[in-house]
């Protein structure tokens, strides 16, 4: 998702850039800028190329392009027609860009671009064509009120396109941080947090004054559901009775602890177990025109009277495996 989003922007900013250049040439024509206006031909072209580079997913390729052929032509266009048209800033707005484009490159894991590198060559294209313009004078003369008017213009569209482009930036960090979040902290197929994330969640109750419980919970006879059914329909089931915690405990911190085994931590508790254990019973699990039976056994352990979070877990575990070795479908305290 983040990869399409980034085509998308990067599609809309190339559009946007060769819109630009056929206006520029417009104004150099007017300009009697001839140098100007028949580099600008190319520079359309180097955009329109841009696109088929876009849609084949080779951005590594149209970076590059971009960053070299705008830097050279707005250098150009400075050293043409002076600083005070503002050209020179579009080579510097491109700095933070590029930095951040080395960023989106490492967390795509794609050909990364040396950012180093492309700022120092834009820095110093920026110092020789404002230095050129400011020591001698600019090739073309042009009316100062149209200079005036170009360096507003650009100053305009500078700033707005780099309060732009880093707002679209910072919200797809946002997103793409948020996605591996989830990974990192979610089991893959219930969507129920994993066994590190809910680790550090026991640990803060632990060390908290309120009352909390540790349910440990397992699937009765899932390795039959498995062998009857098959291993696709065990995940189906997994799936189901993770939503139905999800929904009875939505109070509480439930996890996906291991194989068909779940653990919920919760300020209520046997009561709240007692009537998850009721829902999963009466809630038979669908597959290919098939109704499966899913019942659970579940171990139910408060923090009072337990010295170390390994102590509460194991608690919990020793009554689930008693309830487990004692009738099973029951819930014990």
């Amino acid at each position: 998702m983040v990869m399409h989003d980034l085509k998308k922007l990067t599609r809309l900013i190339n559009t946007i850039i060769l819109v630009m250049v056929f206006c520029l040439m417009g104004f150099f024509a007017i300009s009697k800028a001839t140098f100007m206006v028949w580099f600008s031909i190319p520079t359309a072209l180097v955009y329109i190329l841009g696109f088929f580079l876009i849609q084949n997913d080779r951005l590594d390729v149209y970076l590059r392009m971009v960053y070299g052929w705008l830097t050279l032509y707005m250098s150009l266009a400075t050293v043409c027609l002076g600083y005070e048209f503002g050209f020179h800033l579009y080579c510097m707005s491109m700095i933070p860009i590029i930095f951040y484009t080395e960023y989106m490159a490492y967390k795509l894991g794609r050909k990364r671009v040396p950012a180093i590198v492309y700022s120092g060559l834009v820095i110093i294209c920026y110092l020789l064509s404002t230095g050129y313009s400011s020591y001698f004078s600019p090739i073309y003369s042009v009316d100062g009120k149209i200079s005036m008017l170009f360096w507003l213009v650009n100053s305009v569209i500078v700033l707005g396109f780099v309060t732009f482009y880093s707002y679209i930036m910072i919200d797809m960090t946002i997103k793409s941080d948020k996605l591996l979040t989830e990974r990192a902290n979610k089991d893959y197929l219930t969507k129920l947090y994993n066994r590190n994330y809910t680790m550090d969640k026991i640990k803060d109750a632990f060390a908290d004054g309120q009352l909390y419980y540790i349910a440990m919970i397992d699937i009765d006879n899932f390795k039959r559901i498995n062998d009857t059914y098959g291993h696709s329909a065990g995940d189906v089931v997994l799936k189901k009775v993770a939503s139905v915690m999800e929904t009875v405990c939505s109070d509480s911190t439930v996890a996906r602890w291991g194989g068909e085994e779940f653990l919920i931590l919760s300020l209520t508790g046997s009561e709240l177990i007692e009537k998850l254990r009721d829902e999963i019973e009466n809630t038979p699990v669908e597959f290919e025109d098939q109704k499966i039976k899913v019942t659970v056994t579940a171990g139910v352990s408060s923090r009072e009277g337990f010295g170390s979070v390994d102590k509460w877990i194991i608690a919990a575990d020793e009554k689930l495996y008693y309830g487990k070795n004692n009738g099973k479908n029951r819930v014990v305290t």
